[in-house]
């Protein structure tokens, strides 16, 4: 970084500047969403892989494209859920399969 950046960014900081200084994420207002009308969060309708239940599942694309496990609501198997983004941040799909 160029000593003239380095001299704005410590006399003049922009909110990005003090996010990166002490390692915060970006904050999402709720109902704000992200740019182009996608939002930060979503309850989707999901179904176990193993006991055919519908569940919703709350999922946070705050974090960008994710697989983790959950256990199913109902019979308490692991299923993975795979979220998968639009490049403006929005859901496009979350994959559903048993862990075994």
């Amino acid at each position: 970084m160029d000593p003239a950046t380095l001299i704005r960014r410590i006399t003049q900081p922009q909110q990005d500047d003090i996010d990166e200084l002490y390692g915060l994420e970006p904050v999402y207002e709720p109902g704000g969403g992200y740019p182009g009308g996608a939002r930060a969060e979503e309850f989707v309708a999901i179904q176990c892989p193993w006991c055919g239940e519908r569940l919703e599942a709350h999922i946070d694309v705050t974090a960008g494209e994710q697989s983790y496990i959950e256990d199913c609501q109902v019979c308490c198997q692991p299923m993975q859920l795979t979220m998968e983004l639009e490049d403006n941040g929005a859901l496009r799909a979350v994959r559903v399969q048993r862990t075994d």
